[in-house]
């Protein structure tokens, strides 16, 4: 009798536990009944069942606990093509979230996010394409930004419902160029620089013996002029000098004629070892042999 009722209160605790589960805060669970979700009798909607302490039949009801957060996808970037054929490689993210609890577990093998993720990926990418295929790349990148992004939520959030997921968000964080494509381009705008610079050079260069020739023939100018006017004055110089010469010459010639001979031995006996071979009665020594020259 004790053992039967040891195993009562066993089996009743038993199926306590496996009748109560626990919802967290962030979180919201569905019922599973043999493969099938628990929805009310009157309105045929799945019931939800918020955060909190919750009962459910043990062994026939399973409990399925999804994440109600608000989720951010951030794929990898993506190749697009724009109304020009041209190649871009765009980088975006999607903020979104659990609408339809029901919906999503059985549309997502059991509420597998990952799954989830990737279909929701395909089906963004998707409303992405036809907005980039509308535009060409100067209208994309210059000013309607906002214009894409909010179509591609639009398109983006009509197609999730059937994921039972509510888009938030549709955000494009960089588009770039190909690798090749931006090389290319690179390679390009790196000629026409080159090209540009030389043309600068060669202008500069221009400019410079321009410059220089200018300078030059000032320079030959001035030079000239200071030649001539040098020779003007040299010529001044030497006929004041002259004029000076002639009029202490003629106050006394004598005396002149004396300093002057002076200035010849000087000159001629400057070093101390010169040697003068002359004839005893020249005069050059007319004031040696007499002092008053005669």
């Amino acid at each position: 009798m004790k053992n039967f009722v040891a195993i009562l209160v066993i089996v009743l605790v038993v199926l306590g536990f496996s009748s109560l589960f626990v919802v967290k805060e962030g979180e919201r669970a569905i019922v599973v009944q043999f493969g099938k979700v628990e929805r009310d009798a009157d309105t045929n909607m799945p019931i939800v069942f918020e955060p909190g302490l919750h009962f459910k039949l043990p062994f026939i009801e399973q409990v399925k606990k999804l994440d109600a957060r608000f989720k951010t996808l951030d794929g990898n970037p993506d190749r697009f093509v724009t109304s020009e054929k041209k190649d871009l490689i765009v980088d975006t993210y999607v903020k979104w979230r659990i609408s339809d609890f029901a919906t999503y577990y059985l549309s997502t093998n059991g509420g597998n996010q990952r799954q989830a993720e990737a279909l929701l990926q395909r089906r963004i990418n998707s409303g992405l394409r036809a907005e980039f295929g509308s535009r060409t790349i100067k209208e994309i990148v210059s000013g309607e930004r906002d214009d894409l992004m909010r179509e591609a939520l639009i398109r983006g959030a009509d197609s999730a419902q059937e994921l039972g997921i509510e888009v938030i968000d549709v955000r494009v964080m960089q588009i770039n160029l190909p690798t090749e494509v931006s090389q290319s381009i690179f390679q390009r705008m790196r000629a026409e620089r080159q090209a540009v610079a030389t043309e600068h050079r060669s202008e500069g260069r221009e400019q410079a013996e321009f410059i220089r020739a200018d300078v030059d023939a000032r320079v030959a100018v001035m030079l000239a002029d200071a030649q001539r006017e040098s020779r003007e004055l040299r010529g001044q110089g030497d006929a004041e000098a002259a004029g000076i010469y002639a009029s202490a010459y003629n106050k006394d010639p004598e005396f002149f004629a004396f300093l002057r001979s002076l200035q010849a031995y000087q000159t001629s006996f400057a070093s101390g070892n010169d040697v003068l071979v002359l004839e005893p009665d020249s005069d050059f020594f007319k004031y040696l042999k007499n002092i008053s020259g005669k």
